[in-house]
């Protein structure tokens, strides 16, 4: 019996060696600051030998953070190279947002891409085809109620309730400061008593439905879709997004791919493999790629 209870001690402590030594860990990323460094830092990464699959975030990624998220819009640049990698036959792409899928699919509206909305909830591909998470009954119930008191409760001062029918966003950024702090933490309130969980975002905040669903999920499924179950064995990925919901996308990726979370905090902790610390180094990521695969 001491033999086999030894016996087990030791499988313990080994399957939890192994379980660190692949589970993907936080840290504080090494920063690329210019267009060089991205060579510097990737030596050899992109080859066009090799499939790539460009996975990025639209808000704070694609386009810069905007008073309202109607006036977003790409850098003329960042949306022209965008569009020549996205006419490569070696590249696939796709946009993963927490917009509703209709909405991302009209900002960037280039051909050839994969779009995902509500954070992966809703997936669109090329040829029309859909993909989309079924929410239970009562899930979907709660959802409109939470909406309902939201809009009745929160929706004053400045502050809008964007409603995207499975998911949805609180934004107060237009509201006074004084009030910001108390708005906020009621919506996150009400949005967890209907069983949704609130995420904090840019002057926002974020209720997804309680599903093992996100963009991290999202990512897994379309590439597996795209490329089949062994999908890292046959394509580079490239991932960038600004946001704690891109961080699940960062998170399945690491060691996978090679992702980019935009963020001007040098100390933030995240799950990507580099930090961008402005939004306008999105140009460079894409330049950088456009030289392997399109110069």
């Amino acid at each position: 019996m001491k033999l086999l209870h030894l016996q087990l001690i030791l499988c313990v402590v080994c399957y939890a060696e192994i379980t660190a030594d692949i589970m993907p860990e936080k840290q504080i990323a090494p920063v690329i600051n210019r267009l060089e460094e991205f060579e510097k830092n990737l030596p050899g990464y992109l080859d066009t030998h090799n499939k790539l699959a460009i996975l990025l975030d639209y808000d704070g990624t694609l386009a810069p953070i905007a008073d309202n998220p109607n006036k977003t819009k790409m850098p003329v640049e960042l949306e022209a190279i965008l569009r020549r990698l996205a006419k490569h036959p070696q590249i696939f792409m796709a946009v993963i947002s927490g917009r509703a899928l209709r909405d991302v699919h009209a900002l960037v509206n280039i051909d050839g891409v994969t779009f995902a909305g509500n954070h992966g909830l809703e997936i669109e591909y090329p040829d029309g085809s859909r993909h989309d998470f079924e929410l239970p009954g009562e899930i979907q119930r709660n959802y409109t109620a939470m909406v309902d008191e939201l809009k009745e409760r929160v929706e004053k001062n400045g502050a809008w309730v964007e409603d995207k029918r499975v998911s949805l966003t609180f934004h107060y950024r237009d509201t006074p400061a004084h009030l910001k702090d108390e708005l906020k933490q009621l919506a996150a309130e009400i949005c967890q008593r209907h069983g949704f969980r609130p995420n904090q975002a840019h002057e926002a905040i974020e209720a997804k439905p309680p599903v093992d669903w996100n963009k991290g999920e999202a990512a897994l499924h379309i590439l597996k879709t795209k490329f089949g179950p062994n999908w890292a064995d046959e394509v580079r990925v490239v991932f960038a997004g600004d946001d704690t919901t891109d961080e699940d996308a960062m998170r399945v990726l690491q060691g996978l791919g090679r992702s980019f979370r935009i963020a001007a905090d040098a100390q933030i902790q995240t799950f990507a493999d580099f930090r961008l610390p402005k939004q306008d180094l999105m140009t460079d990521l894409l330049k950088w790629i456009s030289t392997v695969y399109v110069c």
